[in-house]
């Protein structure tokens, strides 16, 4: 599993971060911003749960190589 932000429309709400925060990270101009180039498997279920509370839908998540 991967995941990107859309940079154009995260809002830097910090949602993400502190619902995984071992894979989303707020950058110096509060976008949010992908730590890992692939999620470990004990993360996804987290990723999934941020990529559907994001409030502008930012989060994009892709399975498979």
């Amino acid at each position: 599993m991967k995941a990107e932000i859309d940079e154009d429309e995260c809002s830097g709400t910090g949602l993400c971060t502190r619902i995984c925060g071992e894979v989303f990270e707020l950058n110096d101009d509060f976008v949010s911003s992908v730590r890992v180039d692939t999620i470990a498997p004990e993360y996804e279920d987290k990723v999934r749960e941020a990529a559907e509370l994001c409030p502008l839908q930012a989060i994009i998540v892709t399975t498979g190589d």
